[in-house]
């Protein structure tokens, strides 16, 4: 009792004492750096077999890199790394396809790469993994890119090439398959799954469908996809619009496309497109604007990642979302254009009714169901997309979200400057 009681008088003394001295000392960590976007770029999408299929991903995935660079001035060795996204990184597009992609380029071959593999998502999270270098003070100068020829290594190669050869029992074990109850994870199945969950009908999905060519269509006359596209030297002359988008599509014809699945909703008419296509965004710290003469389009306001349910898989970018707007102290109605993967109908129209968003607000100019889903690529295209159109309408904020195999999701918020 002696020895507990001279303990707690220390200890009360301590207190005292310390409590006695003003906190005037005490040093605030620096605030984070931020993370701005000069420029966000993509290729004019390419139907499988169509435009692009002469051309090399890594020649692909080059043209972007080099325009970045021409666009801004900016002095290629300024780059201090790349990080392309790809998902199916077999044959032309394996042995590292980021870092073939700058040995393509204008780029010095002192610029080191990375090749990353989110699914889906794979580019919106090199824009993440950019961002995230910049405001870390890691780097100061980065480039995230995607590249995906669909035409030359068609989807699911990396999976179903080792299998033909008898090679391996496929990427879901024994351990995962008894534990979700399937014997794989399928993104169409997940996706009948949301529109039945939703009580979507097959009318409403073609309905969504026909409305994505309409306002692509309408895009692309207009012109408004002018300042995102690089173009691309074909046999039949420069490739700058969009190969997906059907000017004539009506109600009709897309209901008259075949089911995936019988008593389903899902058809090809109302998923996303199968395309050729890169993308890059330029990220750079604000020392690197002062430095490098740059002026930037946007800055990044939340970086957001989750993941759940792999068997529904495509549900993800609605908790996702939650999350991202919580983290930033926004509401939704604080966003002016969201961009939200049209991967499959079900998928935007179930964020919609969750987060209860602006339809009008969404996809303005189309989306992969008209312009096509080039994988790898595609999350900086829709950045791309997003960030000139906000500056085109003068609006503020936008959000982009993306479903991924495996139940993941990413959540971008860009601020327009």
């Amino acid at each position: 009792m002696l020895y507990v009681g001279l303990c707690f008088k220390i200890a009360l003394a301590a207190s005292r004492r310390y409590k006695s001295k003003p906190y005037v000392n005490v040093r605030m960590p620096p605030l984070m750096p931020e993370a701005y976007i000069v420029d966000a770029v993509r290729t004019a999408g390419g139907k499988r077999g169509g435009a692009l299929k002469d051309w090399h991903p890594a020649d692909m995935a080059a043209e972007v890199l080099d325009a970045l660079v021409d666009r801004t001035g900016l002095d290629p060795s300024a780059v201090e790394d790349v990080i392309m996204g790809c998902v199916g990184q077999a044959g032309e597009q394996a042995f590292h396809v980021g870092r073939n992609a700058v040995l393509a380029s204008k780029l010095p071959q002192t610029v080191p790469a990375v090749t990353i593999d989110r699914q889906c998502g794979s580019s919106q999270q090199s824009v993440h993994f950019a961002a995230q270098a910049v405001m870390s003070g890691t780097q100061d100068v980065v480039i995230a890119a995607g590249v995906e020829s669909m035409s030359r290594v068609p989807m699911g190669l990396p999976f179903t090439l080792p299998m033909q050869h008898g090679i391996g029992e496929g990427p879901f074990s024994k351990r995962i398959q008894d534990r979700f109850g399937v014997a794989m994870f399928s993104q169409f199945h997940g996706a009948e799954m949301i529109a039945r969950k939703y009580g979507f009908t097959r009318e409403q999905l073609d309905e969504f469908a026909l409305e994505s060519h309409r306002k692509a269509a309408s895009a692309t006359q207009a012109g408004a996809f002018g300042q995102e596209i690089v173009p691309l030297a074909t046999e039949t002359g420069e490739h700058r619009t969009d190969e997906g988008i059907r000017c004539d599509a009506t109600l009709e014809g897309i209901a008259s496309v075949k089911l995936l699945q019988e008593g389903g909703s899902i058809s090809a008419a109302n998923a996303s497109q199968i395309c050729d296509g890169a993308s890059g965004v330029l990220i750079v710290s604000e020392a690197a604007l002062k430095e490098h003469g740059l002026t930037p389009l946007a800055r990044i306001h939340n970086l957001t990642v989750t993941a759940g349910d792999p068997v529904i898989m495509l549900e993800e970018p609605i908790p996702a979302t939650h999350r991202a707007l919580d983290r930033a102290g926004m509401k939704i109605e604080d966003i002016d254009l969201y961009e939200v993967n049209e991967a499959f109908a079900p998928v935007p129209l179930a964020w919609l009714r969750e987060l209860e968003a602006d339809p009008d607000r969404l996809n303005v100019h189309g989306g992969a169901i008209a312009l096509g889903h080039p994988l790898g690529a595609s999350g900086a295209k829709l950045m791309a997309t997003l960030v000139h159109a906000l500056q085109a309408r003068g609006k503020r904020y936008g959000l982009q979200t993306m479903c991924e195999g495996g139940g993941i999701a990413n959540v971008t918020i860009v601020e327009s400057l």
